[in-house]
């Protein structure tokens, strides 16, 4: 997709709210591409989580997608146009900085990839800005909900999903790292996430609701009104001055478990994944990256097990196993 055929921030990334309720709601808004942000949008929705942070109009956030899913991650189509841009001017914009005043760091040193993955641990880049938000924040989850979708369910207070969602990263499939890994692994417990890590399926919500992850599962059809009960509850309890001491809290503890030190460890192992040889016959990442990863990533999805599939449409034929069904044994 050229650049020139995306939409704006501003379209992608819808931001309303109701001052009588003190609900604000921020929509993902690009159904036809799973509401993939763009670079700009990333930055859109960094800026209004501070805006409503500081707003007194507003107790509590409710994100959530447009059409069947709420994303399956980042706009990968134009992360390999800017990785590939000679003069960077789009990836400096990314980091707020004007062109033709900072020259980028040159192809082949580590800096070029690694202030890339610095700069995913900043809330300033839209990447763990949740983390950072001081109101309530309440995500709706259908449908995908990988990559920077991921993210912003590890950040997020309570997570309210509809029973056919999936959740993970493709890129523990093409590439082995994500940034909000050390949270994942605190959220879900390092068993499980060291599953899907290893493996690269996705998870059901009933399993990531024994995780621990999720606050509540119900149909597709019930889920706009289940998260409305939320963020009704919330808006009606305790004052927007307790909320943040309560948020203070809860981020001091959030510290004292290494969740900054996480991004930024995780950063680093990220930037040094580009240096990883693979495996003979197996998937490599450098040579998709040149090709086109998101094809790549399709192609590769299709040599593993249908119910582990990270498409729907490659899983559909499977019958998705769910831990909480167990055989039952006819009585003789």
């Amino acid at each position: 997709m050229a650049k020139t055929d995306r939409p704006s921030a501003e379209e992608i990334i819808l931001y309303e709210k109701n001052p009588k309720t003190k609900i604000a709601t921020i929509t993902f808004n690009r159904p036809e591409y799973l509401n993939a942000p763009t670079i700009a949008a990333r930055l859109r929705y960094s800026d209004l989580l501070y805006q409503a942070g500081v707003d007194d109009q507003v107790k509590v956030l409710v994100i959530r997608g447009a059409g069947e899913n709420l994303g399956s991650g980042a706009d990968l189509p134009e992360f390999m146009e800017v990785q590939n841009d000679e003069d960077q001017s789009r990836r400096l914009s990314e980091f707020r900085m004007a062109p033709g005043d900072v020259k980028y760091p040159p192809k082949g040193s580590f800096r070029r990839g690694a202030t890339v993955g610095a700069w995913y641990a900043s809330p300033q880049s839209g990447i763990r800005t949740l983390q950072d938000f001081k109101k309530i924040s309440i995500l709706e989850v259908k449908g995908y909900c990988y990559g920077w979708h991921f993210y912003q369910a590890a950040d997020a207070d309570l997570v309210i999903s509809s029973d056919d969602a999936l959740y993970g990263h493709p890129s523990f499939r093409y590439y082995g790292w994500g940034p909000r890994m050390w949270w994942w692994t605190q959220m879900m417990g390092i068993r499980k996430f060291q599953e899907m890590v290893y493996t690269g399926r996705p998870f059901t919500a009933a399993e990531m609701y024994e995780c621990n992850f999720l606050n509540s599962v119900v149909s597709r059809d019930e889920l706009e009104d289940e998260v409305g009960r939320y963020a009704l509850a919330c808006a009606r309890n305790r004052p927007t001055d307790t909320v943040f001491q309560q948020k203070m809290f809860f981020e001091v503890f959030k510290q004292f478990q290494g969740e900054y030190l996480g991004s930024l460890l995780g950063s680093t192992f990220e930037s040094l994944g580009g240096a990883a040889a693979h495996d003979e016959d197996e998937f490599d990442m450098h040579e998709a990256l040149g090709e086109g990863l998101s094809g790549a990533v399709k192609d590769n999805d299709s040599k593993f097990p249908p119910e582990w599939r990270l498409s729907k449409s490659g899983r559909k034929d499977a019958k998705t196993k769910d831990p909480k069904t167990k055989s039952k044994k006819k009585k003789k």
